[in-house]
C-alpha cells in the first residue's frame, strides 16, 4: 500500500499523484486518460481502453475429450471474447471436444479453423447481458423442470422426463453466463457500471444462480430415476406431489426476497422460506417411513426422489439466507 497527500490546485481543483510503478505496468503517461468509478466511499480509477474485447491463446497439444471441454469452458468464463485453440496438429477427437464447448455456450461460434488453430468467438455484447435477467430465467427453468420430473414420476411419462433431462443443459449454459459476468465485474469496474447491478449485488445473484443449478440438476436426477420406476402407490404419489409443493414454495418465497428492492419485504419472505425448510425436514421423515413397507429397490429409488426434493429446498433456503444478507443494511 501507498499513500498520496490531496494538493489543491488553482484554488478549487484536488488533485493526487499516481505510483509511477502502477503506472508503468498499466501504460500511464503524460497524456493518457483514465477512468473513475465511484462506489460508495471509495474511487475505483482504471486507465481508459480501447478495446473491450479480450483474446487468449490456449495450447491443447496434452488436451482431449472432457479435459479439453472444459478447458475452453474455463477460458469463457475467464471473460474471453476470442479464444484462440493451438496444437502442432489438431485431431478429429479434439474438434469434436471444441464443438461439444462450443454448443454448450450461449452465443459462441467457431470463427476459423486450419490444421494446427481453432479460434472460436463471443458474438454476444456484454454490455448487453444481464445477470438478473439470466438467473430470473435459471429460476423458471429450474422451477419448471423440477414441477414436470415429479409429474413424469407419478404419470409415468417418459416423454416428460427426457424433456426435463434435455433441459438442464438450458440451465447449464445459463449458469456459465452468470459466472462469466460475475467474474468481468471482479474485473473491472466498467463492467459493473455498464451492468447497473451493484458489486455485492452481483455476488448475491451469482451464489444464487449456483443454487438454482443444483435444483436442475435433481430435477434431472428425479426424472432419470422416473425411468426405472414403474407404478408407484398411490399414497406415496401424493405425498411426493405435496413435498414437491412444499419444495417450490421454499423457492417461489427465496427467490422474491431476491429480487425485491424492499428491505423489508426481502426481510419477511426470506425468514418465511427459512422456516419453512424447517417443515419439509419433518415430513420427509414421514414419507421416508412410508417407504419401508415397499419393496427394496423400489423404495431406494423413491427415498433418493425424496432426498432430492429435499435439497432442492434446502437450495431455496440458502437463496433465502443471501436474499437476507442482500437485504441487510450495510455499512
Amino acid at each position: 500500500m501507498e499513500t498520496r497527500k490531496v494538493q489543491v490546485t488553482g484554488g478549487s481543483t484536488y488533485t493526487v499523484s499516481l505510483p509511477k510503478s502502477w503506472a508503468t505496468d498499466n501504460g500511464v503517461s503524460a497524456g493518457t486518460t483514465v477512468e473513475f468509478y465511484p462506489e460508495s466511499d471509495s474511487l475505483l480509477l482504471t486507465p481508459q481502453s480501447e478495446t473491450n474485447r479480450q483474446e487468449g491463446t490456449l495450447g491443447i497439444d496434452d488436451l482431449e475429450g472432457e479435459r479439453l471441454t472444459r478447458a475452453v469452458m474455463t477460458m469463457y468464463v475467464s471473460g474471453f471474447d476470442i479464444i484462440r485453440l493451438e496444437a502442432g496438429r489438431i485431431t478429429t477427437d479434439q474438434r469434436s471436444a471444441i464443438r461439444s464447448a462450443t454448443q454448450s455456450l450461449v452465443g459462441v461460434e467457431v470463427l476459423s479453423e486450419t490444421t494446427d488453430s481453432v479460434v472460436i468467438q463471443d458474438l454476444l455484447d456484454s454490455a448487453e447481458l444481464s445477470i438478473v435477467n439470466a438467473v430470473s430465467r435459471m429460476r423458471l427453468i429450474a422451477s419448471s423442470m423440477l414441477e414436470d420430473a415429479v409429474t413424469a414420476l407419478v404419470e409415468n411419462d417418459d416423454d416428460i422426463a427426457q424433456d426435463v433431462i434435455e433441459r438442464d443443459d438450458d440451465v447449464d449454459r445459463l449458469w456459465l453466463v452468470v459466472s462469466r459476468i460475475f467474474r468481468a465485474t471482479l474485473r473491472s469496474p466498467r463492467a459493473a457500471e455498464e451492468l447497473g447491478v451493484p458489486r455485492e449485488d452481483c455476488f448475491d445473484y451469482h451464489s444464487s444462480a449456483r443454487q438454482l443449478e443444483r435444483v436442475a440438476d435433481h430435477a434431472a436426477k428425479i426424472s432419470n430415476l422416473a425411468f426405472k420406476l414403474e407404478e408407484i402407490p398411490e399414497a406415496v404419489a401424493e405425498a411426493l406431489v405435496e413435498l414437491h409443493g412444499d419444495a417450490s414454495g421454499v423457492l417461489e418465497k427465496s427467490m422474491d426476497a431476491l429480487v425485491t428492492e424492499d428491505s423489508q419485504e426481502a426481510n419477511r419472505l426470506g425468514h418465511a422460506a427459512r422456516e419453512a425448510v424447517l417443515e419439509i425436514d419433518e415430513h420427509t421423515r414421514t414419507i421416508d417411513d412410508m417407504l419401508r413397507d415397499l419393496e427394496p429397490v423400489q423404495a431406494q429409488s423413491l427415498g433418493l426422489i425424496v432426498d432430492s426434493l429435499s435439497r432442492s429446498a434446502d437450495y431455496g433456503g440458502n437463496i433465502a439466507e443471501t436474499a437476507l444478507q442482500k437485504a441487510a443494511p450495510r455499512p
